[in-house]
């Protein structure tokens, strides 16, 4: 195996296994998270934590919902019904979450096979990759679907307020860039 091609195996290995731990980190913290799935083991979802490109990883900032996160969320300053119906969302998608996590995990795994085998395989890493990308894009959608639940119960000020914190963000993360680029 040439260089370039050990750095790019590992590289995708060393992908895989942070996205796979993150998948797990998901599927675990869906079973812990009942009391407040607003608060907590990254919230609710995606699916936590940091990762991924620019830092966002499964759900980027602040859980499965991204932005919607705990801290966001205790930033909004959610009415008691309000926070009662966020969890009412997130347990109504709590089972696709935690399939979703699962088919993380398979294909993850399969992928890491593949990569790992001894025997290299273009065509089977290539299609492995795309079954992780599959299940990321359905991992997406559902992380978008309860993301726009959570945004019809908050007032005007809260989505304002929430804009606001978006850009906050946003402008955070473009200053972290531009810090790593200089170093």
């Amino acid at each position: 195996m040439n260089g370039m091609t050990r750095r790019i195996v590992l590289g995708l290995s060393a992908a895989a296994i942070a996205v796979t731990l993150v998948s797990v980190g998901f599927a675990t913290g869906q079973s812990t998270s009942g009391q407040n799935p607003a608060v907590g083991r990254g919230g609710p979802g995606r699916f936590g934590g940091p990762g991924g490109p620019g830092g966002r990883g499964r759900g980027g900032p602040g859980g499965p919902m991204g932005v919607l996160g705990p801290m966001m969320m205790d930033r909004l300053e959610l009415t008691s019904d309000q926070r009662d119906r966020v969890k009412q969302i997130v347990d109504s998608h709590r089972e696709d979450q935690q399939a979703i996590g699962k088919r993380m995990m398979a294909a993850h795994d399969a992928l890491e096979s593949a990569i790992t085998s001894g025997a290299f395989d273009e065509a089977l890493i290539r299609t492995r990759a795309a079954d992780v990308a599959a299940v990321e894009a359905d991992e997406t959608v559902l992380r978008a679907r309860i993301y726009a639940e959570v945004l019809q119960i908050l007032t005007s000020d809260q989505q304002a307020k929430l804009k606001t914190m978006q850009a906050e963000m946003q402008q955070r993360k473009e200053q972290r860039g531009q810090r790593g680029q200089r170093h």
